[in-house]
């Protein structure tokens, strides 16, 4: 009889009480970037057979008259395809992903049932998923817009499959990791690296620092920077609110449990 996934690879969650050796974690980690590399592995072969439809909806945002994209070598389309195909995996696995790295990292420091740790993930899935879908409805097509109409008739577009394939999976899976900055927040702060009374007076380092990722992003012109950083903005703000929660609830259960230790 063929063993049972949960046989052939254990998986435990540990407790910040809990010591475990050395093997016993790196063997948790093994089994878990396992479990990672196989639903993006599946995610990878969905998307690859729905490559035309993939390939048509990100070629939606460009012009009707400029949607034939232009390959310049035998292999483009092949490799491009290839390269849109792990972009699209990669944004459909990562609930999962992202449960095996907070299952993994997170117990070890704070002791949260499951369905906080179900919870935590699906906020952060909901986040980036949001990214993506602000970057292909708002800023995709201004900042397309903006870019294909500068210079006027001084130019001749024709677009490079590989270039405007790239330019626009890298836009979308940059606005949609930038969607996770109240995640990232929430972490440092249950973590005790920062807490949500320096995040509150770092606003004007936060807007810089914003400025310069949105204007790292692949586009880089004035209209998408100015677009991204908006919600970024908005999503700091956000962040720093879910923060305080977080730590006082945290404050709140860790000042409980001597209470009722002292009762029993």
């Amino acid at each position: 009889m063929t063993p049972r996934l949960g046989k052939r690879l254990p998986i435990r969650r540990a407790t910040p009480d809990e010591r475990l050796s050395v093997v016993e974690h790196l063997t948790e980690l093994r089994n878990r970037i396992i479990i990672a590399l196989g639903v993006l592995a599946i995610a990878f072969v969905v998307a690859y057979v729905f490559r035309e439809q993939l390939l048509n909806v990100l070629k939606r945002p460009l012009p009707e008259d400029q949607r034939k994209l232009s390959t310049f070598s035998p292999h483009e389309a092949f490799f491009t395809t290839i390269k849109v195909c792990a972009s699209a995996a990669l944004i459909g696995a990562l609930p999962v992903c992202l449960y095996q790295a907070y299952a993994f990292v997170v117990p070890a420091v704070s002791d949260q049932p499951r369905r906080t740790v179900l919870i935590a993930v699906g906020f952060a899935s909901g986040l980036f998923l949001a990214g993506v879908a602000f970057g292909y409805f708002v800023v995709l097509p201004v900042a397309l817009k903006f870019l294909l109409s500068f210079g006027g008739d001084a130019f001749v577009q024709q677009n490079r499959a590989s270039d405007y394939l790239g330019f626009a999976t890298g836009m979308l899976l940059a606005s949609g990791l930038l969607f996770e900055i109240p995640v990232g927040m929430v972490v440092l702060a249950r973590l005790g690296v920062v807490s949500p009374a320096r995040f509150k007076s770092s606003r004007r380092y936060a807007i810089v620092v914003i400025a310069v990722l949105a204007a790292l992003l692949p586009g880089g012109d004035p209209i998408s920077m100015l677009l991204l950083m908006v919600p970024q903005m908005v999503l700091y703000e956000f962040g720093i609110v879910v923060a305080s929660f977080s730590v006082r609830r945290r404050e709140a259960s860790a000042s409980a449990e001597p209470t009722s230790s002292s009762s029993a």
